[in-house]
């Protein structure tokens, strides 16, 4: 009977995608693991491997074709002894409510997403591409706990890479999300002005369903502190005049990151996230750090941070950020981390307010170093280099006590830098 392959969720907010490019062609016979065709996520261009052997029948999605909903069908395959004129009409039809790419521009709809099926089981039996059962063997995951993301619900190589051992799926927060304005009261609103009307596209909507969903269920609050930068400043020109020579040039976020990492680990009770009906206490310090891209940003996670040199998280997160610009991290280097870090200083933002990611328990907003008049240790007027910072915290994760226990870490960090190389 032919295969149908459907729309994979390559990540877990993603809907529906953009067939960018076909790799195989009709007639080509590919095996399991072959890559067949490169899908634009909300969040990346990625390839998508086959998961079973055959001969593709029939593509049923041209390429460039955009808002492909998760599970629909995109081509059929063809076992040994099956031809054509064995697909039924039905699975060869074109699948609904997928726009073609163009410069045209739609109403938006309320249609729900299509769910993404559980890995089919017959008894004990869980389906799984080989590649998929070879890296779960390695790293000593139980499949059944896995949900697949491939077609019928099978489970493939990303799913095994995002999941971590011994996990088991977080029970799902149920939320109830205040009605909005439609786009048609919208419109009708300002019908006598001139506007140009921007289309959502997949990153767009996602960081809007996210952060809609953040601030109406998580219980918020924010820690302030003011934190003086002077010693930092020329601690790490110090620095990098050893480290030209290697041509490395230490910023004031690497120094962030590294505080960030240690304050988490000198404050492990703040180093968790919300599970839904659970804490969960991460060992290592995984940071993650918003980067600002065209039309929305990324939160890269520098994993281990507290074990690494401030040298090596600089060059990873150059890295991760020039990636995150061309839209080319995998999923698992942007998911993760029980904290992230919104640095606006550099654009000259003095303080604001960040919104956390879940599940994260927090997030530190950072703003720029402003010469400011201060009264010294000894009583007297000087002026220094003040930097501020405010934690946002999931107080259902983290309390107010604890949450100053951390920035106080941090800033003890940050103005003692030298204690960062030991």
């Amino acid at each position: 009977m032919p295969i149908e392959i459907l729309m994979p969720a390559l990540s877990p907010t993603m809907e529906e995608g953009t067939l960018a490019k076909w790799l195989v062609k009709e007639g080509d016979t590919v095996n399991s693991g072959d890559i067949m065709a490169e899908i634009e996520t909300d969040k990346a261009t990625m390839e998508f491997e086959a998961v079973d052997e055959g001969v593709i029948g029939k593509i049923v999605i041209a390429e460039g074709t955009a808002g492909v909903k998760v599970n629909s069908v995109i081509a059929v395959l063809l076992e040994d002894g099956e031809s054509a004129s064995d697909i039924g009409t039905t699975t060869a039809a074109p699948v609904a409510a997928v726009e073609t790419a163009s410069n045209e521009t739609a109403p938006a709809t309320n249609a729900s997403p299509a769910p993404v099926a559980a890995p089919i089981a017959k008894g004990d039996r869980v389906f799984a591409t080989p590649l998929a059962r070879k890296i779960a063997a390695d790293k000593g995951l139980d499949l059944k706990s896995i949900k697949g993301s491939g077609p019928h619900g099978r489970i493939v190589k990303s799913d095994v890479e995002n999941a971590q051992a011994g996990s088991k799926p977080a029970a799902a927060a149920s939320t109830s999300m205040a009605p909005s304005m439609s786009s048609e009261t919208v419109l009708n609103m300002y019908a006598d002005r001139e506007f140009e009307e921007v289309a959502l596209d997949g990153m767009r909507k996602t960081i809007a369903a996210r952060l809609t969903e953040a601030k109406q269920t998580i219980p918020h609050f924010y820690l302030r502190r003011d934190i003086h930068l002077d010693k930092l400043l020329k601690f790490r020109g110090e620095m990098n005049k050893g480290l030209e020579a290697r041509g490395i040039k230490l910023s004031v976020n690497d120094f962030v990151i590294k505080a960030s990492a240690m304050a988490l680990q000198s404050v492990p009770n703040c180093n968790a996230v919300w599970a839904g009906d659970r804490i969960l206490k991460l060992k290592p310090s995984d940071v993650a750090v918003a980067v600002a891209i065209e039309g929305g940003l990324f939160t890269p996670v520098l994993r281990d941070a507290d074990t690494k040199s401030i040298s090596t998280l600089s060059a990873e997160m150059k890295d991760l950020a020039s990636r995150a610009r061309n839209k080319k991290l995998a999923p698992h280097e942007y998911q993760g981390g029980s904290f992230a870090i919104s640095n606006l200083g550099m654009m000259g933002i003095e303080n604001f307010d960040a919104v956390i990611n879940p599940p994260h328990g927090s997030i530190l907003a950072v703003g720029a170093g402003i010469k400011k008049p201060v009264v010294n240790s000894d009583g007297d007027l000087a002026v220094a280099t003040v930097m501020s910072v405010t934690l946002s915290v999931d107080h259902r994760v983290i309390d107010g006590a604890l949450g100053a226990q951390f920035i106080d870490a941090f800033k003890n960090a940050i103005e003692n830098p030298a204690s960062m190389l030991a």
